[in-house]
């Protein structure tokens, strides 16, 4: 333990470098004479009131690019910048369950702050591929569309792609408090400031809090904050997950962490690429989502929100991150317009280590309930409108008899959970009545 401190004392008591402020571009600053590594931490003198502290992204011509953590009102040509910090360290312990803090950790539910004793990088390399054991356990979620035909494992990292306002939030928070996870670590970056208490208290309640760690980033805080926010909640998860614990990580969203990289990149004078995204947000998002995985200590399962634009699924950031993750749940516009919740679309959805991680029985009966509802969807118009005559095809014959049954299956209250157990046989004796529908008659 000793040695490990003295190694840290270089990071966290740096020799003293001041530069100063020699010109602002949009929320940038540029300062010269201060050789500051990129990710260091600097304070900012202003004229009035205290110094806001920043984070440095990156260099120009002979200046160094400092992006404020705060509101830079009284900065002026020549403010004084002193280095921090060259590296980023998150305080973190036990105490951290139950609790609501900031990007730095900071207690934002006013109660005393947390007594923390241990550090951790706040940017750690994720664990090395050949030492990740397979998945093998399910996690689970007490929803049952997932369980049943999107089963998660411990240490897979889905995505919730969604637009606004189809139950995203809700989904999350019933995740939180019917799950089998022994700690959730919950990540709002760039939430709207009057949706937190919403989720803490409707979404996802005291029992839900209790075990967890909200970690917020508001729509209004700079971007460095939202970034930095999103490493504090995987770093919050990787220390419980060193510890021997199951982690559920749920993020909301990654589409807002991506955007706030743009904004940070562009600052930094990165070329825009793909609708505005410079080249570095490609880049930080799967070192981020590879932080997240099974490790011989733990697991950190996570779930991550995606914002798709106009419905759009096929945009810039939901294409990269379908590549990066094991799995994805589509939420649809059209079944929420219904009241059909969770709005999940199973059609649109998969998660690639169910196979290997549910019974054979299980996978078929999954199988038999996706067939039944593409066949059904192929012929919705015909059946809609009256004009498909019963007897023309069986296989549409048993959908349309069976549909309803399905529906009430798949769908669930928002205060009603469902053990893994009792899911695995309802789908089980679901199927097997589809199944007897779909025999030929003797």
């Amino acid at each position: 333990m000793h040695d490990m401190l003295t190694s840290l004392v270089p990071h966290i008591m740096p020799t003293q470098i001041v530069g100063s402020v020699v010109q602002t571009d949009g929320l940038a600053a540029s300062v010269a004479g201060f050789p500051a590594p990129i990710g260091a931490i600097v304070e900012i003198e202003r004229q009035v009131g205290q110094t806001v502290r920043g984070e440095v992204i990156g260099f120009r011509d002979h200046t160094t690019i400092v992006y404020p953590f705060g509101n830079v009102s009284g900065v002026r040509r020549g403010s004084r910048v002193r280095l921090v910090s060259t590296a980023r360290f998150l305080r973190v312990g036990p105490a951290l369950l139950g609790r609501v803090i900031d990007a730095h950790a900071q207690p934002l539910d006013h109660l005393p702050a947390p007594g923390l004793v241990e550090r951790t990088r706040l940017d750690r390399r994720p664990p090395a591929a050949v030492e990740r054991p397979r998945i093998a356990v399910p996690l689970a979620t007490g929803i049952r569309v997932l369980d049943a035909l999107l089963t998660c494992g411990r240490g897979q990292r889905m995505g919730i792609f969604s637009g606004s306002g189809v139950g995203k939030s809700v989904l999350l928070g019933m995740m939180a408090r019917y799950t089998n996870a022994d700690v959730n670590v919950i990540a709002l970056i760039g939430e709207r400031g009057r949706e937190v208490n919403e989720f803490l208290e409707r979404d996802l309640g005291p029992a839900g809090l209790a075990r967890s760690v909200v970690v917020v980033a508001t729509s209004d805080e700079p971007a460095v904050v939202r970034v930095q926010a999103a490493q504090t909640a995987t770093a919050v998860a990787e220390y419980f997950r060193d510890r021997g614990q199951h982690v559920l990580l749920m993020m909301d969203s990654l589409t807002r962490f991506a955007m706030a990289q743009r904004e940070i990149g562009l600052a930094a004078g990165e070329p825009p690429t793909t609708r505005g995204y410079p080249p570095s947000v490609f880049g930080l998002l799967p070192r981020l989502v590879e932080r997240a995985g099974l490790t011989p200590q733990g697991s950190i399962t996570a779930f991550y929100s995606v914002l798709v634009e106009g419905d759009d699924t096929s945009e810039p950031i939901s294409d990269a991150v379908r590549g990066l993750l094991d799995g994805h749940t589509v939420l649809s516009r059209r079944l929420a317009s219904r009241g059909h919740y969770p709005a999940v679309d199973v059609l649109a959805s998969i998660s690639r280590v169910m196979p290997d991680i549910v019974s054979r029985e299980q996978r078929e009966a999954a199988a038999t309930l996706r067939e039944l509802l593409a066949v059904y969807y192929e012929h919705e118009d015909l059946i809609s409108i009256g004009a498909y005559r019963k007897g023309s095809h069986p296989l549409v014959d048993v959908a349309l008899q069976m549909k309803p049954d399905i529906d009430q299956f798949v769908r669930q209250a928002i205060d009603q959970s469902s053990a893994l157990e009792t899911t695995v046989q309802g789908v089980l004796q679901l199927a097997a009545r589809c199944r007897q529908g779909m025999k030929p008659a003797t």
